[in-house]
């Protein structure tokens, strides 16, 4: 999850989730689901204002995943320093949603 900005809340929260092997991706059902759960297990206002479904996130070669540049994407920005990724196409997958 990452903070993007909105014109609304000064600030919303956008999700990417990498689904287990035996979830199936049922779309926009699936992210509704996603949402109300947030909404009963942790607040309302804690929901999601966007739920985008990955297959892997973007991680340095370390293994820490690359937040800064999931904001980039989340507010429509080009990307910054992608150097250190260990998989730059991963972006290509993440764009598409």
């Amino acid at each position: 999850m990452v903070g993007a900005a909105d014109d609304t809340t000064g600030q919303g929260i956008v999700a990417y989730v990498i689904l287990l092997e035996h979830v199936e991706n049922t779309g926009d059902a699936l992210i509704k689901e996603l949402r109300d759960h947030v909404a009963v297990e942790i607040s309302p206002i804690a929901k999601p204002r966007q739920i985008t479904i990955v297959p892997e996130l973007p991680k340095t070669r370390s293994g820490k995943i690359m937040r800064r540049l999931l904001r980039d994407v989340a507010e429509g920005r080009e990307l910054g320093d992608t150097s250190t990724l260990v998989d730059p196409a991963v972006f290509d997958a993440i764009r598409k949603k």
